[in-house]
């Protein structure tokens, strides 16, 4: 089974002389017009090489943050990517600064063997989100073949990736998007057992689809992050002013006797690191037990539960993680999340990391290399795994 059926590749197309728009997802972190991790661009650049290897005309379009004010358009242009791309292509490298004008239309007929085009962000234009027909229609004048290779963006119904395809008839998937589904389906389809996840994260909401879909599948499910403590309170601990989803106390203890019941397990932390404030100066200290004391707010695991969680990880043979085990952001509170990185890098076991924070903890610790594969997409692949059809994916199966 795979959820690639019917769905093309760019292989399966002569590219030679065509117009080929590639949606990648360049969404990266950008601080002080410098890109901070340039992970996203590289992972689409075996895409773009295939296609400029056989003398394409490349389009490279992508959305980054949510633009609403002026002030936010410098912030998030896309002409530092650009610049970046200029350097690990080693070609020339067009920006069109308006991306929903009629300006590549005009630059393609001239564009030389090996330069490529790079579209301002998408989200420039208000069309784009609003999934528009008259903006699918003007990118669709300048394209002969669509090309998505947006997995962290394919779960967005916008003009680029679910609008343009749909009027094309000639449409498919890079290398990054098909790698993407086919490391998922391994998760879904083929996992061998012992299978673990390992989710954190904020909300227990969040993660309800996931844990519904794979409940039958997963041996072993480790929590962190704020989504524990709602846990915990189900079960009755004290949990101080650690911030907790009181609307979904019950699930959480429904979702627990539904694991057990199965004779799953679930481990919840049996210790934290709290404190206080919400501040990376804020005096910090470990509990003993469960239990958080008022006033005091927990805001990473602690050691014992590293340490049970590192033991759980080792025995398994397939491995999913989504979400930190702690405020992540702030030194003091990340070493929770650290752990589990270097817990999930000595596995001998399929390792697959399911983007957002803990992709950023994996690449901070220098494991890249030690993981199966780490996804560009992390809440692409979260929808994905809880069965959900991506549009941006649906959208090219053949027939529609």
């Amino acid at each position: 089974m795979s959820g690639l059926s019917g769905i093309p590749s760019i292989e399966d197309f002569a590219l030679k002389d065509k117009r080929v728009f590639i949606r990648v997802d360049f969404n990266v972190p950008i601080e002080d017009g410098k890109i901070i991790d340039d992970f996203r661009i590289r992972a689409a650049l075996p895409t773009i090489r295939y296609a400029l290897d056989k003398e394409a005309k490349v389009i490279l379009a992508s959305h980054m943050g949510r633009p609403k004010t002026e002030a936010d358009k410098k912030r998030l242009s896309l002409s530092p990517v650009a610049e970046r791309l200029q350097e690990l292509l080693d070609c020339d490298v067009v920006f069109v600064h308006e991306p929903d004008s009629q300006a590549a239309k005009g630059l393609l007929p001239g564009l030389k063997k090996g330069q490529v085009l790079v579209l301002e962000n998408l989200r420039f234009s208000e069309l784009e989100e609003k999934n528009s027909h008259d903006m699918a229609s003007n990118l669709a004048s300048y394209t002969d073949i669509y090309i998505n290779d947006a997995f962290g963006a394919s779960h967005r119904a916008h003009a680029s990736i679910v609008g343009l395809p749909s009027i094309l008839k000639e449409k498919g998937i890079g290398f990054l998007m098909k790698k993407e589904i086919e490391m998922l389906d391994q998760v879904l389809y083929e996992t061998e057992n012992p299978f673990l996840a390992t989710l954190g994260g904020s909300k227990v909401s969040d993660k309800i689809g996931l844990i519904e879909n794979l409940l039958d599948k997963i041996d072993t499910f480790l929590i962190g992050g704020a989504m524990a403590y709602t846990f915990l309170a189900a079960k009755g601990f004290q949990i101080g002013s650690s911030k907790i989803e009181n609307g979904k106390i019950n699930l959480a203890k429904e979702l627990m006797n539904r694991i057990e019941s199965r004779g799953k397990k679930i481990l919840l932390p049996e210790d934290h690191i709290i404190a206080k404030e919400f501040s990376n100066e804020a005096d910090a200290t470990e509990t003993t037990n469960e239990a958080i004391p008022e006033g005091w707010m927990a805001l990473d695991i602690g050691p014992k539960t590293r340490q049970s969680y590192a033991a759980e990880i080792a025995k398994a043979k397939t491995l999913f993680w989504n979400g930190p085990m702690g405020v992540y952001e702030m030194p003091k509170f990340a070493e929770g999340t650290k752990a589990i990185a270097k817990a999930f890098a000595e596995s001998d076991g399929k390792t697959i990391i399911g983007g957002g924070d803990s992709a950023a903890a994996v690449k901070d610790a220098g494991l890249e290399d030690k993981m199966t594969h780490i996804s560009t997409g992390g809440g692409a692949s979260l929808e994905y795994l809880e069965g959900s059809k991506l549009p941006g994916l649906e959208v090219l199966r053949r027939g529609t």
